[in-house]
Formats: structure tokens, C-alpha cells, sequence
């Protein structure tokens, strides 16, 4: 086994450690197996050759090359078009101290944020290419450091966990002109140390950061008091519910899951899914993302407003047919591709369609240096407004300020 299969298997155990195996066994067929690999193949000879054109570029800074960025005299990346309102990430997160709670503040300021793809250190930029799914940009080194972060986030900590931060975050966000994030914990399953919405609540809270920072909740499918947690959470102004079907490990539409969606339903939530197969999960996990086991959900409950996440990561082409056949589903694009992102906006005319970073992952300028690319024709201002800022504002109102 190669080391990174091994952290990552490892990491998922810790994940389910806690949890009865309530899921239902599915097979992983051969043809869904292909069909990943094979978009992997594709993208990559591909890249480049779309409308427009080849966009790599050595180290988030190097995004300074297009027309809305600049470096400032400290040599932190900018976006100085404001020709555009601010925007809404729809999808950010913060630095993740679970299991054994290694020391994490979040209130501390660094140098600089050490992103989990991190392109900007000194002397070790890696190339950045806009027109892959961004964890493509991932060489083995880095996905083996990834693995190794991931791990000891619930162990001993890390310094790459540490620059996460509300203040890091808050930094970012007013250099890329984005007002307010939507931040997104995940109920792991682990038997203590399980607290992120928690703990996140309270940095928030603690810098005064509730205008920018927008905490959404989540709950773990195996939960005994899932339901009651809902309703503490809603309760307390959270009403985006984040679900992860290959860390959480369920299917979208089997039984033990319907309960959650009718009582987000109920509750007015939002279900925020992580949409599809991004290929650096255990391949045991990524049966459970398949754009098909989505549908039942948004079928069975139209009230239900359902963002499937990353567009549906590498199985995006599918996932972009199921959402248009729902008006209740929403595309948030994090992790798109720019030749990906044209399509989408062309087949929804930029309906329902949501900006989101993923932010520690990446830089959120790679994401808005896409949709600025994507939205760049003359008549397309409606069009990046939308997506940037008005689409999130009717999704959820609470963020007007």
C-alpha cells in the first residue's frame, strides 16, 4: 500500500470510529470506476484547448497576470476591479482541530495562510491550471502531504492547519473584494473531540466576525440526536446544513437519510452536499457520491433547497443534467475547470449557480479568477453578478446586510 493510501485509509478509520456500519452495500461497478479514470484522461488532454484557451499559472500570485489583479507592495494578490460588486464564497471552511483537539488558534493572525494546495511557497511554486478540476494541480508530493495534514489535524496539529484562520480568512476575503463567506463544518462521526461547529462558533463570535462569517451546522447520519441538533442550530441562525457523503459515508438517497431531509425541510434549511467523486478520497468512499443517488432527494422533497457542491466534482458533466432537471437544485461551482464553468453557465444561463472557494483548500482568487474569466464577454455583467453575489442573496436572504 502507498503511503498516502495508508494515511488515508487510516484517516477514514478514525472517521468511522464511533459509528455502527449502518450504511447500505452497494457495489462499485466497473463502468463507474472507468468512467472516472477516463475523466481524468480527458481533462487532462483537453486543458488549454477550450475558448479560452490555456490559463496555468506558477503560484496563486502569478494570478496578478490577469487584468482584475495586482500585487501590492507586500506582494499579496489583489483584486482591484471594482467594477463588480463584492462577492459571496458560498463555500469556505476553517482550520479543523477534532479527535485530540491538538492546539489550534483561531483567532491568530500569520505571514501568510499555508492553503492545503499550496501554491505560493517560496521557492516551491507549483503551476496552477485553470481549466482542470483544481485538485488535479495536485503532483504525488502534495497529495501525500495532503493526506499527512489530513490526518494529524485529529492527532497533534500541524503548522498548515494553524494559518486557518478567522483573521487569515477575513485577510483573504478583503483582498479578493469577497464581503461575507458561507463556513461549513462537518460532523465527522468520531467518538470525542467531534465539536467544529462548536468551536468555530466560537472564534467567530469571539472576532466579531458574524457579519462576514455565515456559520452553517451539520450532523452525522448515525447521530442518536440528529434531529434535536437540527433544531438547536437552526434555532441559533444556521440554515445551511452541510452533508458529506464519503466522509460521513451514506448514500444520498437511502432510508436512514430521509428523516434529516424531511426536518430540513421543515426547518426551511438548506442541504449543502459535497456533490460527486473528487478522485483524492479512498476509493472505498466514492460509490457514495455518484450523481445518481442524488435524485431522490431533490424528487421526493421539492420544498428542499439542495446545493450539490463542486458542481459535482469529476462526475460534473452528470451532475449538471440532474440539476437541470430540478428547480431546487443548485450548482455551487468550486473546483470547476474554466472549459466546465462555460458549460455550466451556458446550459443555466447562470441560474442557480453559486461562487464558492473551498477556502483553506485554495486561494479564493483561482475560483474568481475563473468565474472573471467565464463572465468576460461584453453583455456578461448580469451574468458575473449573478453568479458572484445575487443568486447566494435569493438563496439566502440572511446574508444581505
Amino acid at each position: 500500500m502507498r503511503r498516502r493510501d495508508f494515511l488515508s485509509t487510516l484517516g477514514a478509520a478514525f472517521v468511522a470510529a464511533s459509528c455502527a456500519e449502518r450504511a447500505e452495500q452497494r457495489t462499485y461497478e466497473n463502468e463507474d470506476k472507468a468512467a472516472l479514470a477516463a475523466q481524468r484522461v480527458r481533462e487532462a488532454n483537453a486543458s488549454g484547448k477550450g475558448p479560452l484557451g490555456a490559463h496555468r499559472y506558477r503560484g496563486y500570485r502569478a494570478l496578478a497576470e490577469l487584468p482584475w489583479f495586482e500585487l501590492d507592495s507586500d506582494g499579496v494578490l489583489k483584486c482591484v476591479d471594482d467594477s463588480f460588486d463584492e462577492a459571496i464564497d458560498f463555500h469556505a471552511h476553517l482550520g479543523i482541530s477534532v479527535l485530540f483537539k491538538p492546539n489550534l488558534d483561531l483567532l491568530k493572525a500569520s505571514d501568510r495562510v499555508q492553503h492545503l494546495l499550496d501554491c505560493d511557497r517560496s521557492g516551491a511554486e507549483c503551476e496552477f491550471d485553470l481549466d482542470v478540476y483544481s485538485n488535479g494541480n495536485f503532483d504525488e508530493a502534495g497529495l501525500d502531504k495532503l493526506a499527512n495534514v489530513t490526518l494529524t489535524q485529529g492527532l497533534w496539529g500541524n503548522s498548515v492547519a494553524r494559518t486557518h484562520t478567522v483573521p487569515n480568512l477575513l485577510g483573504e476575503m478583503r483582498s479578493m473584494r469577497i464581503r461575507q463567506s458561507v463556513i461549513l463544518p462537518i460532523k465527522l462521526g468520531l467518538p470525542f473531540g467531534d465539536d467544529l461547529y462548536e468551536s468555530w462558533r466560537n472564534a467567530i463570535g469571539e472576532a466579531s466576525a458574524s457579519q462576514a462569517l455565515y456559520l452553517g451546522q451539520s450532523v452525522h447520519p448515525d447521530d442518536d440526536n440528529r434531529i434535536e441538533m437540527m433544531r438547536q442550530y437552526a434555532a441559533a441562525g444556521s440554515r445551511v446544513i452541510k452533508l458529506h457523503p464519503t466522509v460521513q459515508k451514506f448514500y444520498p438517497d437511502e432510508a436512514r437519510m430521509m428523516p434529516i431531509y424531511e426536518e430540513a425541510q421543515d426547518l426551511n434549511l438548506i442541504v449543502f452536499f459535497h456533490g460527486g467523486r473528487a478522485g483524492v478520497e479512498p476509493e472505498e468512499r466514492q460509490n457514495y457520491a455518484l450523481p445518481r443517488f442524488y435524485e431522490k432527494v431533490l424528487a421526493d422533497f421539492p420544498r428542499l433547497q439542495v446545493v450539490l457542491g463542486h458542481a459535482g466534482a469529476r462526475d460534473g458533466i452528470a451532475m449538471l443534467e440532474l440539476a437541470l432537471r430540478y428547480k431546487n437544485a443548485w450548482l455551487g461551482i468550486h473546483g470547476q475547470g474554466i472549459t466546465r464553468l462555460q458549460d455550466i453557465l451556458k446550459r443555466t444561463a447562470g441560474e442557480r449557480v453559486l461562487f464558492g472557494t473551498d477556502w483553506p483548500w485554495y486561494h479564493q482568487g483561482s475560483t474568481l479568477a475563473k468565474v472573471l474569466l467565464c463572465t468576460n464577454a461584453p453583455g456578461d455583467k448580469d451574468l458575473r453578478e449573478r453568479v458572484l453575489s445575487r443568486n447566494a442573496l435569493e438563496l439566502l436572504p440572511e446574508l444581505k446586510v
